[in-house]
């Protein structure tokens, strides 16, 4: 057993190492006026990618994707991204902060989209499926989209790039 908890902190310690000294704590105060990263509405399913946090809220009366930038501290605006008639979750960023995918619920329908920040486009993913799509994640450049469907009484996982187009 010693030799067991031995080896699992040497693990633990090599994995901390390469993570810059995760976990760790930021701080941001809650911003009255719903510029901030923080605000008294919920803030649900956030990620961190380089300066980049991600994250749905419901601050604005619907549930909606924002973008912080840790850095400078501010929200970064998403012209078209968001719909009143939609309801977002579980966003995903690249590590260069173009691509933003996120799941969307719609009348009962799910859907994911692809963001592209650069030209502010937002496209389905998924339009053609006639299943339930879930949790959306895409990879650090930006080419790969991985998420859940449901088919055949199960979930399963599908990986597409960034066209649309089923890899696996």
């Amino acid at each position: 057993m010693k030799y067991f908890i031995l080896i699992l902190s040497a693990i633990l310690a090599t994995f901390l190492k390469g993570c810059g000294g995760y976990p760790r704590f930021l701080h941001f105060s809650i911003d009255m006026g719903g510029q901030g990263l923080n605000s008294r509405a919920s803030e649900l399913t956030p990620q961190v990618i380089s300066s980049y946090i991600i994250f749905v809220s419901d601050r604005n009366g619907s549930q909606d994707v924002y973008l912080f930038n840790a850095q400078k501290r501010h929200l970064i605006d998403l012209p078209g991204l968001n719909s009143f008639d939609e309801v977002a979750s579980h966003p995903s960023i690249s590590e260069d902060g173009r691509y933003i995918v996120f799941a969307t619920s719609r009348q009962g329908q799910s859907n994911i989209y692809l963001y592209d920040r650069q030209n502010q486009q937002k496209r389905s993913l998924t339009k053609n499926l006639q299943v339930e799509v879930r949790n959306p994640i895409i990879n650090a450049n930006g080419d790969r989209i991985a998420f859940e469907i449901a088919q055949g009484g199960q979930w399963d996982i599908m990986v597409y790039d960034r066209s649309g187009k089923p890899i696996w």
